[in-house]
């Protein structure tokens, strides 16, 4: 097997998970604007659900996966409806509400983590054994190839739905300027409320993914969040196209920067990647000064 196709398929991999998280952080984002840091534990939510679902109860894989992205997206609105939007109501800092979020991030992963124990578990056994495929000279598994697929559908169809639809003109009127979308009609409310509900439906899916590729534990949501929100900064915070891009920058930068040094850097390496975009260009590769 030749290293450097391999690193390339790693790459798009990895690139794919961060890409799928960040676009989803970065689309709610650009309605709540705040660091919204429970969105990580959002992806253990669905990849716990499908382990409960179809391992314990024995339902249907799909029906599982579907119960598990609808569960995500509930647990988001529980939270936006009990947490945020009472403090942005009362006009709460945007301190405030991260510290919030933090305390709901560490509240879920302590219940996921009390239910389903601490101990590493997988979503593979549910599926027969499948063949890798071997593309290029590299290797790369089918619920990989789903993984890039779904990057590149989620892109696509946010491209589709913030460009070409009523809904998607007023998310960016609200992203742009709240209040005066209020001013001219836009319900906004209900708008930030649809980003979440969609926002964590990715994120969600992104996590049940995670639990057939890798495995789940109940600190995921920490690694994925921080990889996603890192692609998201590098691409523009707000900007879901720069949070594709970024995630795959990321995802390329970190796979062929542990090329000739061990892997354990691959973590220092995307906060190194962070710094040099904050002190260069804050702004991202697609966002406005």
């Amino acid at each position: 097997m030749d290293i450097l196709p391999q690193l390339v398929l790693n790459s798009i991999i990895a690139g794919s998970l961060y890409a799928l998280i960040g676009m989803s952080f970065s689309l709610i984002y650009s309605t709540t604007r705040f660091f919204n840091l429970a969105h990580g534990v959002l992806a253990a939510v669905g990849g716990y659900t499908v382990l409960y679902l179809a391992k314990t109860l024995g339902l249907d894989l799909l029906l599982a996966s579907a119960i598990g992205i609808v569960l995500a997206a509930v647990v988001a609105l529980a939270l936006e409806f009990l947490i945020y939007r009472p403090l942005r109501t009362r006009k709460a800092s945007n301190l405030v509400l991260l510290v919030a979020s933090l305390g709901a991030f560490t509240a879920i992963q302590a219940v996921i983590a009390m239910l389903f124990t601490s101990q590493y578990q997988t979503l593979s056994n549910l599926v027969p054994a499948l063949k890798v495929l071997h593309v290029g000279g590299g290797v790369i598994t089918p619920v990989q190839v789903v993984i890039a697929a779904l990057s590149l559908m989620t892109v696509v169809g946010l491209w589709i739905l913030l460009s070409f639809t009523r809904f998607g003109r007023a998310v960016r009127a609200v992203a742009d300027d709240e209040e005066v979308a209020k001013i001219v009609g836009i319900n906004t409310n209900r708008i930030v409320t649809v980003v979440i509900i969609i926002g964590s439906m990715i994120a969600g899916a992104a996590g049940i993914l995670i639990g057939f590729d890798t495995g789940l534990e109940p600190t995921m949501g920490l690694f994925i969040l921080l990889k996603g929100v890192i692609g998201a900064i590098v691409g523009g915070m707000g900007n879901v196209y720069g949070a594709f891009l970024g995630g795959y920058l990321l995802g390329f930068v970190e796979n062929f920067g542990i090329w000739h040094i061990s892997g354990q850097w691959k973590d220092a390496i995307a906060f190194f990647v962070l710094i040099v975009f904050l002190i260069l260009r804050p702004q991202g590769i697609l966002g406005r000064k």
